[in-house]
């Protein structure tokens, strides 16, 4: 017998002496119902008990998939020091560099996210009046489409005119790609048609274009954002502080606001926040929310 039955046999027997004790007949109607209901009550107990085993595991499951989740989400509290002086000299930043608050857009030619935040980029430059600057760092999450526009792009900075031709490969670029699903808008015939619209050198373009510096360029950005886990577009950094996904304009300068406020109280200027805050202090891998953070 098991544990289980002995246990509801011993109810039973309670039952049954109450019923009548040891002068009880051997056989009466009321032992046959009552043997019938403590096997059914039997029953019970084993369906239960399966069940509540089940849900033991899927609770077990769900903590290991939030761990799980905690360890690949970034820390809230964390300060990235993402190093972005290969881009600044390069060109990919819009914004001047006293600006007190640094965007780190981290972004693919073929992404919809990135496209729809990129006016919002340009806008928040512009509204801060000399307080933000953003910088671009590639990340070709879409290496089949986006690479070419990618390479492009660092050429063109490579001729002062990144930001124009940045913009011109999102409208006519992306959009038509988008509209169509047609690979080729981003493809290099395209994007040579766009430089000229530009008024870039093409000739200075191509060599630029198939170099081994652009090609540099692009590796070392992808290798800088691995360091922090960032896999996906757009991701952000303001001031070291990852965001992740695009926001409305009213989110960023929410987020601005705060980064501003702490710049102030810090005492440092502006044009040295970065260098000296989020480089020279802040963390330089991933922390998860997991993590504790380091003294």
């Amino acid at each position: 017998m098991t544990s289980s039955r002995f246990f509801v046999a011993l109810v039973g027997l309670a039952v049954v002496a109450g019923c009548g004790g040891a002068h009880a007949p051997a056989e009466t109607p009321k032992t046959h119902d009552l043997d019938a209901r403590l096997q059914r009550l039997e029953l019970q107990f084993v369906k239960y008990a399966e069940a509540l085993d089940f849900l033991a595991k899927v609770y077990e499951q769900q903590k290991a998939q939030q761990a799980q989740q905690e360890r690949e989400e970034p820390a809230p509290d964390a300060v990235f020091a993402v190093d972005i002086a290969q881009d600044v000299q390069l060109g990919q930043v819009d914004g001047p560099a006293t600006a007190p608050v640094t965007i780190v857009k981290c972004f693919d030619f073929a992404c919809p996210y990135c496209q729809r935040t990129a006016s919002t980029m340009d806008e928040l430059v512009k509204e801060y009046g000399g307080k933000v600057r953003v910088v671009y760092k590639n990340l070709v999450v879409h290496p089949e489409i986006a690479t070419q526009a990618h390479l492009a792009s660092c050429a063109a900075a490579k001729q002062g005119k990144y930001l124009a031709f940045k913009a011109a490969v999102w409208t006519q670029g992306f959009l038509p790609y988008a509209a169509a699903r047609d690979p080729s808008k981003l493809g290099k015939d395209n994007l040579l048609a766009i430089a000229k619209d530009v008024g870039l050198d093409l000739k200075k373009l191509q060599a630029d274009w198939n170099g081994a510096e652009c090609a540099a360029v692009l590796a070392n950005d992808m290798k800088e954002l691995e360091k922090f886990h960032v896999d996906a577009t757009p991701t952000f950094f303001i001031n070291g502080i990852h965001i992740g996904g695009a926001l409305d304009k009213q989110s960023f300068k929410e987020l601005i606001d705060e980064r501003l406020k702490v710049v102030e109280a810090s005492g440092v200027p502006g044009a040295e926040y970065y260098a000296k805050e989020v480089m020279g202090k802040g963390e330089k891998q991933f922390r998860s929310k997991a993590d504790p953070k380091p003294h």
